[in-house]
């Protein structure tokens, strides 16, 4: 299952809107099946591994990182897929808890008299696809905040200065980690400091650089910025709010930019819970968001972040510099959000933190 785990973690960023899925068909203590998920989601890993078995599938055993499917879409059930084959046993990690699975693969595999073990590692698979399972439980995808800064958090100088805070290591890290996204976005602040690409550079993955999201309530994200000039070479969305110029908006979407309005909260802001949603509809999974302070610190707020990855480098920058968050009207310490630390990872001279926020 391990195994099946680590095959399944190769689709993410680019199966969306179907999970990542690992499948290893074992026959006579031998691996005669590997298949995942492919990119856009077809085949499925299960179909992959099985061509892989051919006649060897019969008899044998099956581990698989989610449920398979059971109902009819651009290609048969993976379940009857699978009762097809004549396999013996099915280890499951983790049951769909898409309404048009939830247990139904389960179901075909057991009538067909095929033996059927679900949980073995349940909780590593169910962290491999929180994109996937937050979109069929709460409607939204799953959203990782990404900070890199000084030790006493900060993300620039008094003047602006904010390149490179950390090394390349870690910046080599920061462009895997936006291929395991669906999305990136950013706030228009950032984009107009930075003239950002939000691109995944690394050699041999440029092609699988996600959909670039802007939250921009004024649409003051420039027609000469480079996102706005690839984004036909790479989605780029801006999230804005209703009553912009329409000549505006119309100059944005010319040029290859789709233009998303959602409802204005208190602020005048969009309703960021809105505008994830709106994100979930089109198939986004998982999002990854790199600034700036004022975007990280509302989605905390609002208790729409699920994951905090923090790149510390070893600098103080200190009380004048630019702090990484923005207010987020705490006013007790009992109401500060809790994180739990997940790993801890050396980049070079750069340590990498991950923690789960629990909302």
């Amino acid at each position: 299952m391990r195994s099946a785990l680590r095959l399944a973690a190769r689709g993410l960023g680019r199966v969306a809107p179907n999970p990542a899925v690992g499948c290893v068909i074992v026959a006579g203590g031998e691996v005669v099946g590997r298949g995942w998920t492919q990119d856009g989601g077809r085949p499925h890993a299960e179909t992959m591994a099985l061509a892989m078995a051919g006649s060897r599938a019969k008899g044998a055993i099956v581990y698989v990182t989610l449920e398979p499917c059971a109902h009819h879409g651009k290609t048969p059930p993976c379940a009857e897929a699978l009762v097809k084959a004549g396999v013996a046993r099915v280890f499951i990690a983790l049951r769909d808890p898409d309404d048009r699975v939830d247990g139904g693969g389960i179901r075909i595999l057991q009538k067909a008299g095929i033996e059927v073990r679900e949980g073995l590692l349940g909780n590593e698979a169910a962290e491999l696809n929180g994109g996937f399972l937050m979109t069929r439980l709460k409607g939204r995808p799953l959203v990782t905040l990404k900070m890199a800064t000084s030790l006493d958090g900060r993300i620039a100088t008094a003047t602006g200065d904010s390149r490179w805070i950390t090394g390349a290591a870690a910046r080599r890290y920061s462009h895997l980690l936006r291929v395991q996204n669906d999305a990136i976005m950013i706030g228009v602040g950032t984009a107009l400091t930075d003239d950002p690409m939000l691109t995944c550079r690394i050699s041999g993955l440029e092609r699988h650089s996600p959909v670039r999201i802007v939250a921009d309530s004024r649409l003051r994200l420039p027609l000469t910025s480079k996102l706005v000039k690839t984004a036909r070479e790479v989605p780029l969305w801006v999230l804005t709010i209703p009553g912009n110029d329409r000549d505006r908006r119309e100059a944005l979407a010319d040029l290859g930019a789709e233009v998303i309005e959602m409802p204005a909260n208190e602020s005048g802001l969009p309703d960021m819970r809105a505008g994830l949603e709106a994100f979930a509809d089109r198939g986004i999974t998982r999002i990854l968001v790199e600034g700036g302070s004022h975007l990280l610190a509302s989605l905390i707020k609002d208790e729409l972040a699920d994951r905090l990855m923090w790149f510390r480098a070893g600098s103080i920058i200190g009380g004048d510099g630019v702090p990484a968050l923005q207010s987020i009207g705490l006013e007790r310490l009992a109401d500060a959000p809790e994180l739990r630390l997940i790993e801890e990872r050396r980049l070079g001279d750069d340590l990498l933190e991950s923690y789960f926020l629990r909302n």
